[in-house]
């Protein structure tokens, strides 16, 4: 059985649930294995086990291409029969829901969203942060400097509930993911100290049935915002924790269920966080950059819920090439990176050990996938890099998407699906 099979059956049993009830929604949880339900799919780790994901392809390949009715950099998420991306117009103020087929990529729905028009980053948009989907719902947050808006609407398009928050307020725009687990949607929250000297930075866990807020988290407002989208990390024993990456508190372990801090390193970042958190060999490894480039690659033994073992830096590199933006993939002992100058490395998981780096084509944004132990990045210019995910380099090739991407890809019901700014692909899987 999966990692999040388990993950569920520890978190519900320290939540104190029944038996009936656990065995129901565990259930559930074992149906849900060809989902991509978050950034970067199960527990944000980018991979999956699918095995009809072509390593070459042309136009004749598609299942289908669409233009979207509008651009953004989120990525795809997907639960059956429905695909969901995000589209915004900056000069409108708003973000768009959409709901597609995956057997043609036809709109079914679309749900909008004002906000306060503002000016992110020009590598920003309004359409950045990657929804969140289970059975019930799809989870969508859009976020300005005046507002933030997280919502949940069922499967048909039906808005269950929303939750108005303050606004985010930072250099660059607000652009971090939410994520659901069990029956929490939870996501931050953080400002930049530069940008507002009052403002109250946290971490935020909702009922993701009535959107009611679960727990906060209190969090220093640092000088950089952090953009990580949090994951699960399951001990041999012990609970499970919620792995949170910052500048301002380093790598952080949470209790999920009630939003406490278990353990902290806080020196694991010195500079601005977008990378998500990766599980490795029972380290955590997690990056941090500024300007265009990574400043370091930190991996962390993590602490025990009791408190018996203390968390510490495994490694850390902080010379030669460094990924910032994209988050990494582990693998069969080996963690493969891809660098924002668009250099791909391989290293020894557990020590940090470099295997080989090589440059196979242009700037990378996205994060890559994995999927039958095969590697798929999109660069900034829009190619698809496919790299084997192995100890020697051996590049596969190199797919023209014809449009510039920062969108990771999705992997779901045997197909992957990519995102340029304003177009969609389905690829792969029997047509």
């Amino acid at each position: 059985m999966s990692d999040i099979f388990f993950t569920r059956c520890r978190f519900l049993k320290a939540a104190g649930l029944g038996s009936s009830l656990l065995m129901s929604i565990l259930s559930a949880s074992v149906s849900q294995g060809q989902e991509w339900t978050r950034f970067r799919g199960p527990n944000g780790q980018g991979i999956s086990d699918a095995k009809t994901i072509p390593v070459k392809w042309t136009e004749k390949d598609y299942n289908w291409k669409i233009v979207l009715p509008g651009g953004g950099h989120s990525s795809p998420v997907l639960w059956g029969e429905k695909l969901f991306v995000t589209i915004g117009d900056q000069q409108a103020g708003h973000s768009v829901l959409l709901a597609l087929s995956v057997s043609d990529g036809g709109i079914l729905w679309q749900k909008e969203y004002s906000l306060s028009k503002y000016r992110p980053n020009k590598l920003n948009s309004f359409a950045t942060a990657t929804p969140s989907v289970d059975a019930d719902h799809v989870y969508v947050l859009t976020t300005s400097p005046e507002e933030t808006i997280l919502a949940a609407l069922n499967h048909q398009g039906a808005e269950i509930w929303k939750r108005t928050f303050e606004g985010v307020r930072c250099q660059h725009g607000a652009g971090s993911s939410p994520t659901v687990l069990d029956d929490m949607v939870i996501f931050t929250h953080e400002h930049e100290n530069s940008s507002s000297k009052d403002a109250r930075s946290t971490w935020i866990a909702v009922d993701r049935k009535t959107g009611e807020t679960r727990w906060t988290l209190e969090r220093k407002t640092g000088p950089k915002t952090s953009y990580s989208t949090p994951c699960v990390y399951t001990p041999a024993t012990g609970a499970p924790q919620l792995i949170f990456n910052s500048n301002a508190h380093g790598m952080t372990g949470v209790d999920p269920v009630t939003g406490a801090v278990i353990w902290e390193v806080a020196s694991a970042f010195p500079a601005r966080v977008v990378s998500s958190p990766v599980v490795a060999d029972g380290l955590l490894i997690g990056t941090c950059g500024d300007g265009g480039s990574g400043k370091c690659l930190t991996a962390v033994r993590p602490g025990s819920s009791d408190g018996s073992i203390q968390p510490k830096e495994a490694y850390k590199i902080d010379s030669g090439l460094r990924p910032y933006v994209p988050t990494s993939v582990a693998r069969a002992g080996l963690l493969f990176t891809f660098h924002d100058g668009g250099y791909v490395s391989c290293r020894n998981s557990a020590t940090g050990k470099q295997l080989w780096e090589e440059k196979p084509a242009g700037r990378f944004f996205s994060s890559p996938v994995c999927a039958d132990g095969i590697l798929y990045c999109i660069t900034m210019d829009g190619d698809v890099v496919v790299v084997r995910a192995a100890e020697t380099y051996e590049l596969l090739a190199v797919n023209p998407l014809g449009e510039t991407s920062h969108a990771t890809p999705a992997i779901a019901g045997g197909r992957m699906y990519l995102r340029t700014y304003s177009h969609l692909f389905s690829v792969g899987g029997k047509k």
